[in-house]
């Protein structure tokens, strides 16, 4: 696969803080355009985009996986809260 060179704007002071940082920005680029590309495969472009945008991350929906693969755990945790109490709580003073 061969590589061509792209002229882009970008926000000088975002470009100098990355490359400060140490982020290959060609790298970067490429991973997030087979991203978009990947999300327009399921979405229209337009919708990947709102997606992306609202949560750049993803953050959402691994907060759900997580939550649903840790249900049982979560649970766990709740119902001991409930009968024992959290720890130190006969030490509080407010």
């Amino acid at each position: 696969m061969g590589k061509t060179e792209l002229k882009l704007e970008i926000d000088a002071d975002l470009l100098a803080r990355a490359e400060a940082a140490g982020i290959p920005q060609a790298r970067v680029l490429e991973a997030e355009l087979r991203h978009a590309l990947e999300m327009a495969s399921k979405y229209s472009f337009g919708e990947a985009a709102r997606r992306q945008a609202a949560d750049p991350d993803g953050a959402a929906a691994q907060a759900k996986q997580w939550a649903e693969e840790n249900a049982e755990a979560i649970e766990s945790y709740r119902k001991r809260i409930d009968e024992f109490g959290v720890f130190g709580e006969d030490l509080r003073r407010w």
